[in-house]
């Protein structure tokens, strides 16, 4: 992975915006969004709604494993996706109750989960095969 590409997504920075991004998407009023029926591709936000966590989950993710040490990552992984899942359940009863023209849908949740569950799948084959590529480089070899 290139150095600029590993410094981007190293700062915690990409993950607070992408944190903030969700909650004023997920807090739109529903009349600002789409109209579903007239979209081309069927159930779009379920897609969307799977990035969106998928990607809360490796820019924290990640951000935290580049921050430093390897202990406990499995763990804090875990978490960061329990922390998906329940915001995105939390921002379904707040669209319920507090968003007009907006509704609490159940496969909206189980977007968010499977994409939290994505993402924690993308940054842990990552962060192997990145640290594969450190063992093979010739400064980290043994001679």
């Amino acid at each position: 992975m290139p150095n600029s590409i590993y410094r981007l997504l190293s700062h915690r920075f990409l993950a607070v915006t992408w944190t903030i991004i969700i909650f004023i998407l997920l807090a739109l009023p529903g009349k600002m969004l789409p109209d579903e029926n007239k979209l081309a591709v069927p159930q779009l936000d379920k897609y969307v709604h799977f990035v969106l966590f998928g990607s809360f989950v490796f820019l924290w993710s990640f951000y935290f494993a580049a921050k430093g040490g390897k202990r406990n990552l499995e763990k804090l992984f875990l978490r960061i996706v329990f922390v998906a899942c329940l915001y995105g359940t939390a921002m379904e009863f707040i669209q319920k109750y507090f968003i007009p023209n907006r509704d609490f849908d159940v496969f909206d949740i189980t977007a968010d989960v499977v994409g939290a569950l994505g993402g924690y799948l993308v940054v842990r084959l990552l962060l192997k095969v990145i640290s594969l590529g450190e063992d093979k480089s010739p400064v980290n070899s043994k001679k």
